[in-house]
């Protein structure tokens, strides 16, 4: 009884306390949410579609939400091929209370795909809405019964009657949904009220600050101020004098001691303005901003508070799988967080406005945002299109994260259009046409390198492709990127890019089941998965455009704990950075262990300004090379990882020569029809007496399928004699090949060892790879453990961004953006000491003892129906290789051999004798 007395009279006194903060702040803006506020909390409203699933009948429906992924209609990508005519209606019974007759009310849309018609109680609340991507509202102060039901109807259209619109929308390289996907809500003011503001705030601390009222009378004033996000003001009260005649009035003030806004310290602030009158405040709004200013200087760059910038982009889709582009603020949260993990510092919002929740991320974390009116490819008509960039403008003004304005995408320009921004933005900031050398920029998509190169010497403008670097399936993104960057940085009027694209466009149909559908080639262009699974392009990018670089290949053996750091941030020096080294020892491969052992570790520091490079300086202990592998990271001015990168101390084959191995057997050779047989240390070794090739190891437990190899990749040989002979107290099997490139091959068995396999070849041309291969049965395969780089598969213009350690991986067919199981487990791997192939025979272990060895773990298969062959590398035919140099991959729109010197066959002038050496441990 007392548990419960307690509870009720806490509750009592919440409803008390709620009751009182609403009355004390009944001047500012009131909200009453209709629908939910995202697509984790959503309301219950009743539907009914006209065509495609669950159609003909009144059923109910979540809002906000695509009406696809709540099972109603049908699923269009690119064109409105099925049901162009497929039709919503939705109603919704609510309640405003009696307290709010005789305020203004808007009825708020934060988006509806694509067309549409609102009525309040059986009357039209305002025109039909075009555009699918944008805020808009009525005036429904009029329309409303007060303490009564009130009933909205929203007809809503997936195409629009507009063909303007449905061209710039609804003829897109993306998915066409429908449906009331944002929220809807009641904005609820006093008559004499504030409707919007818009902030023009620079970084020396000038502010003004244009307030657009309704209801404001001669003896009124508007008085604004600045305080910090604690509640600290900052500065004086400024005021102006209200004039009725006037729907704008503008405030200025000079505000001292502000720290500028900026991606790499977001500093933020609030602005509060005020309506009063004798002393009353008739009306608040409080808005975030921040101090900050930006500007492009034609033949010169792009310009953020005096600094020149380099946008490290990526161009953002809004979409989950499950609830298309219905979104929550963790989510929208989650991508920036993304975007900056990968080092990046910008985000063009491809191809519409995104929510508020995800540019206020950009806001608070720090993102330049390219925001985009809709226009794929096809321009709104000058009537709809005017609409539609006042409501994007007027919806997105404040938000300093915002750096540029893009007028549409790829030819969707509407030229009547671009001087509209400005209307609307007293910032004025910078217009673009994204892919057209326009208003002082060069933004070409999908440039080749020669492109790039022809532009450091001889471009006027700008330079800064909007989209690069397509990333179809595990092409692009990563892949040349090293090349690409650091010829983009040469460029005199260079800023940056944005990659295409940041997730895979994969939905979760309802109609199948909630099977992923990315429409063949069509989506898959992400770094990250549909849920966010991140591709190896993601580490890659996250080292290329790290702020702090570091280009130490290796460790010299006189390594002396100096490392030589370049500082690529704009604003932040080093020393709000801090550095943390470790080395460790690594577990063998006879150990079940992939966690490495700590040895020691250290911190450093380092003052260094932006774009200048210096010495840090490692402490190191006397014993450092005892340790396997030394690791430094980065932590920026938040704590947050920049990379980490990691060097080898040991050479490979100090595995091998530390190997424990017991003697048993003296090694013999026998004969059989078809192979030769040796028999050493406790296994038998057959090899084809027509090929000269191993056929199969047998071990006292099982036979172990490796076979036919080792050969010479991508050449062709005859056997022309097999000898086996002893060598002191070793047993060597030679077989002796004649035509094609020299090859040479020698096996030998010593007791107590693994088998050692020597080989020697020379090669001339330009050549997809270079190596030796066998092969091994896939379907046996179960997985691998190694040391080397990794996780993740590599490709010669993809090695950054993977780090030295054991690592291991369990089999899986992943084909990359198809199906998500990363790291991709078929592949080339990087620096590679030894690997253990797990598989359902017998395990067995191979090492290597050369620096920069790639190990070739089976082929990935080609995406099904794959038309674009430039994303589907060659391999040798054998699926086991030991690699001394391995084939590029392209991009959608760029075969590799256009990307750069790194994408380049390789290439061997003269029949140069390459040597290696492996040891085979079947035990």
């Amino acid at each position: 009884m007392k548990l419960f007395s307690y509870k009720k009279r806490l509750f009592g006194l919440l409803v008390l306390l709620t009751g009182f903060s609403a009355g004390l702040f009944a001047q500012d803006t009131q909200y009453q949410y209709l629908s939910g506020r995202d697509k984790d909390h959503t309301v219950t409203w009743d539907f009914k579609i006209n065509t495609g699933m669950k159609s003909g009948s009144w059923g109910k429906i979540e809002v906000p939400s695509n009406w696809e992924q709540q099972g109603f209609g049908t699923y269009n990508y690119y064109k409105d091929t099925n049901n162009p005519d497929e039709t919503g209606n939705y109603r919704y019974h609510f309640k405003v209370p009696a307290a709010n007759d005789g305020k203004n009310i808007n009825l708020v849309f934060e988006a509806a795909m694509t067309e549409a018609e609102v009525k309040v109680n059986g009357k039209l609340a305002g025109p039909v809405h075009q555009g699918g991507f944008y805020r808009f509202k009525y005036d429904i102060t009029n329309l409303l019964n007060y303490e009564s039901d009130n009933l909205l109807e929203v007809t809503v259209k997936k195409k629009s009657t507009n063909e303007s619109v449905n061209q710039a929308e609804r003829k897109a390289d993306f998915w066409l949904f429908g449906g009331i996907y944002r929220p809807v809500y009641l904005e609820i003011k006093p008559k004499t009220n504030i409707d919007r503001i818009a902030i023009d705030a620079r970084a020396n601390g000038a502010l003004s600050v244009n307030v657009y009222t309704a209801g404001l009378q001669n003896t009124m004033s508007i008085m604004a101020r600045v305080y910090q996000l604690n509640g600290q003001p900052v500065g004086t009260p400024f005021t102006i004098k209200g004039t009725a005649s006037q729907e704008m009035s503008r405030l200025q003030q000079q505000v001292k001691g502000i720290m500028a806004w900026n991606a790499e310290n977001p500093a933020l602030y609030n602005l509060e303005i005020s309506i009063t009158s004798n002393g009353k405040v008739l009306h608040r709004v409080k808005q975030r901003f921040g101090f900050r200013t930006a500007e492009l200087r034609p033949q010169d760059g792009f310009y953020v508070n005096d600094r020149k910038i380099i946008f490290k982009g990526v161009c953002h889709h809004s979409e989950w799988p499950e609830t298309g582009r219905a979104l929550s603020k963790e989510l929208n949260l989650m991508d920036v967080k993304l975007i900056k993990d990968m080092n990046m510092n910008a985000v063009r919002m491809s191809h519409y406005p995104p929510d508020q929740d995800f540019l206020d991320a950009c806001d608070s974390l720090g993102l330049y945002v390219l925001d985009e009116l809709t226009g794929w490819q096809a321009k709104y008509d000058t009537v709809v299109g005017r609409k539609l960039v006042k409501e994007l403008v007027v919806r997105d003004v404040n938000h300093p994260s915002i750096v540029i304005w893009d007028n549409g995408n790829e030819g969707g320009f509407n030229f009547a259009l671009d001087a509209d921004y400005g209307k609307y933005d007293p910032q004025n900031r910078l217009v673009i046409h994204p892919w057209e050398k326009f208003n002082g920029t060069d933004t070409k998509h999908y440039p080749e390198y020669n492109y790039i190169q022809n532009s450091v010497l001889y471009g006027k403008e700008v330079f800064f492709p909007t989209e690069f670097m397509h990333g179809l399936q595990d092409g692009g993104h990563g892949a040349g990127l090293d090349d690409f960057w650091n010829l983009m940085l040469k460029h005199p009027y260079g800023a940056g890019g944005f990659l295409w694209a940041f997730h895979d466009e994969g939905v979760a149909r309802t109609d199948r089941n909630g099977q992923i559908d990315i429409q063949g080639n069509a989506a898959p262009d992400g770094i990250l998965g549909p849920h966010r699974e991140k591709e190896g392009s993601y580490y890659t990018i996250k080292e290329i455009w790290s702020p702090v670089q570091i280009e130490l290949k290796t460790l010299p053996q006189n390594f002396d704990g100096n490392i030589l750091i370049e500082n690529r941030y704009a604003f932040t020096n080093l020393s709000k950075c801090r550095f943390e080294w470790k080395l460790v020892k690594l577990p063998t491969a006879q150990q079940n262990s992939i966690q490495p052992f700590t040895n020691a570790t250290g911190k450093s520091s380092l003052v260094l300004d932006p774009a200048q490079k210096g010495l840090l300086k490692l402490t190191l202990p006397a014993n450092w090379k005892q340790s396997d592998v030394l690791y430094l990271t980065a932590y920026d001015a938040h704590q947050k990882e920049i990379f980490t990168w990691s060097w080898p101390i040991k050479l490979p084959g100090a595995a091998i020569s530390n190997y424990t191995g017991k003697a048993t057997l003296q090694p013999e050779a026998t004969d059989a029809d078809s192979s030769l047989i040796i028999k050493a240390d406790g296994l038998t070794y057959y090899f084809s007496k027509k090929l000269g090739t191993l056929q199969k190891v047998l071990t006292a437990k099982a036979a172990i399928s490796l076979a036919d190899g080792p050969v010479l990749a991508g050449a062709k040989h005859k056997l022309k004699q097999l000898n086996h002979y002893k060598l002191g107290q070793s047993l060597v099997v030679e077989p002796v090949y004649e035509g094609g490139p020299q090859f040479k091959v020698k096996w030998i068995f010593t007791t107590g060892k693994p088998v050692k396999l020597d080989y020697q070849y020379s090669m001339r041309g330009e050549l997809d790879f270079m190596g030796v291969t066998f092969n091994y049965p896939e379907e046996k395969i179960t997985g691998m453990k190694w040391e080397g780089r990794g996780p993740y598969r590599v490709w010669k213009n993809r090695l950054k961004g993977q780090q030295f350690g054991v690592w291991h991986k369990a089999y899986n067919n992943t084909i990359t953006g198809e199906s998500w199981q990363y790291p991709e487990f078929k592949g080339y791997h990087d620096e590679v000491y030894w690997v253990t192939v797990e598989n359902r025979e017998a395990p067995f272990t191979i090492y290597t003892t050369q620096k920069n060895i790639f190990f070739q773990m089976l082929k990935p298969v080609k995406a099904a129906g794959a038309t674009n062959e430039n994303t589907n590398p060659p391999f040798p035919e054998g699926n086991i290789g030991i690699m001394d140099a391995i084939a590029p991959i392209g991009t959608k729109f760029n075969v590799a051999d256009k990307m750069g010197p790194q994408s380049q066959k390789n290439i061997q002038m003269n029949y140069g004798l390459i040597s290696g050496s492996i040891w085979l441990d079947f035990k």
